[in-house]
C-alpha cells in the first residue's frame, strides 16, 4: 500500500511528483523522515487545479457549543469503566455512488475504488499507517449508483442534498452512509456528527468526491483519506484547528497540539501556537495532503469512542 512506503519511491511508482517547493513530505511508514522534491509543470497544474477545491465544509462548534458536548460527555462517561477494546466494533458501509453518467469521469466509480475506500478507512482505524488502534473496523454493507445530475452535483445544506439523501438514506444511527458525487464542484467532503443525528436522521453521513477516492485523479488527495477524515467527523471528530490558539475546548483532545489555523501541503515543523506542541499536521483531521496525513492520537479513539456510543449506539 502506498501509505506504508517511502514517499519517494510511492512518487517514483507514480510517475507524479506532489510537492511544493521548499515543502517536506512525511513518510507515512516513519512519521520522522521527510524528503524535499521540486516541483514541475505538471505538478503546479495539478496542485492549481486541486486548490480550487475546498477541503471540508463540516461545521466547526464555537466554544459554547463544544463545552456544552464536553459536560454532557464527561457525564456520559462517568462510572462507565474501561473503553472498548482495539478492533471491537464493526461499521457497516453503503455506498451511494451519484454520478452523471457511465465511466469513472461521470462518478460513477469502480468496485475497486469502493472496496480500496474500505481498506484505507481499516488501515487508518487500526493503526497500521502509523497511528493509534481505534475500536473501529469497517465492512462494505451494500453499494447502490444512481445517475442524476442535480444530485451528482449537491453541496451541503441545499435541497439537492436532503433530496439525495431521502431517497438513498439506509439503517441507522450506527450504519455508515457514504455518498460519492461531485461535491457541490467545489468541496472535498462534509460529514454529520453524532449528536446531529436524532434531530435529522436522513440526513446523516458522510459526502465525498468520487475522485477523492483511491486512485481518482484528485492529486494529492486521492488516497482516501478525505474518506478517513469525514468519518472521523462521523464518529464525532473536530478538525484539530478547531477553534485556534486561544478556544478553551479545541478540538476535545488533550494529544493534539493546537494550531492557529488548517495546514496544507505538508509542512513540517510548523508551530502557529504559543501553547505546547507543533502543529498535528500528519494528524487525518487537519486539511494536509493525503500523502502528509497517517494518524489519529488515543484522545481521538478515546473520544470517538465515547461519542459514538453515546449519541450512536456504535
Amino acid at each position: 500500500m502506498k501509505r506504508k512506503l517511502l514517499v519517494s519511491l510511492a512518487l517514483i511508482s507514480l510517475g507524479l511528483v506532489l510537492a511544493l517547493s521548499g515543502v517536506s513530505f512525511i513518510n507515512k511508514a516513519r512519521a520522522g523522515a521527510a524528503t524535499s522534491f521540486s516541483p514541475g509543470a505538471a505538478t503546479l497544474a495539478i496542485r492549481a487545479a486541486a486548490a480550487k477545491r475546498q477541503r471540508c465544509a463540516t461545521k466547526d462548534l464555537d466554544d459554547n457549543s463544544a463545552g456544552e458536548i464536553q459536560t454532557s460527555l464527561s457525564q456520559f462517561n462517568k462510572g462507565r469503566g474501561q473503553i472498548r477494546k482495539s478492533g471491537s466494533v464493526t461499521v457497516p458501509v453503503y455506498f451511494h455512488v451519484v454520478n452523471k453518467g457511465k465511466g469513472i469521469a461521470n462518478g460513477d466509480v469502480s468496485m475497486t475504488m469502493l472496496r480500496a475506500q474500505v481498506d484505507v478507512l481499516n488501515a487508518s482505524y487500526s493503526g497500521a499507517t502509523g497511528g493509534v488502534d481505534t475500536p473501529y473496523r469497517f465492512v462494505l454493507a451494500g453499494v447502490d449508483r444512481t445517475t442524476n445530475v442535480a444530485w451528482f452535483n449537491a453541496g451541503p445544506d441545499t435541497a439537492a442534498e436532503r433530496e439525495m439523501k431521502t431517497a438513498l438514506h439506509i439503517g441507522s444511527a450506527g450504519v455508515l452512509n457514504f455518498y460519492t458525487n461531485n461535491a457541490g464542484g467545489f468541496l472535498l467532503g462534509w460529514a454529520t456528527f453524532p449528536f446531529w443525528y436524532a434531530s435529522d436522521p436522513a440526513m446523516d453521513g458522510v459526502v465525498c468526491l468520487y475522485s477523492s477516492l483511491p486512485g481518482g485523479s484528485e492529486v494529492p488527495y486521492n488516497e482516501g483519506d478525505t474518506g478517513t477524515h469525514e468519518v472521523g467527523h462521523w464518529l464525532g471528530l473536530f478538525h484539530t484547528f478547531q477553534g485556534g490558539c486561544a478556544a478553551v475546548y479545541n478540538d476535545l483532545v488533550a494529544d493534539t497540539p493546537a494550531e492557529r489555523k488548517p495546514a496544507f501541503g505538508c509542512p513540517t515543523g510548523l508551530d502557529t501556537c504559543p501553547k505546547e506542541g507543533i502543529d498535528p499536521i500528519e494528524n487525518f483531521m487537519d486539511y494536509s495532503d493525503d500523502p502528509c496525513m497517517y494518524k489519529f492520537t488515543a484522545g481521538q479513539s478515546a473520544l470517538m469512542e465515547s461519542l459514538s456510543l453515546q449519541y450512536r449506539g456504535l
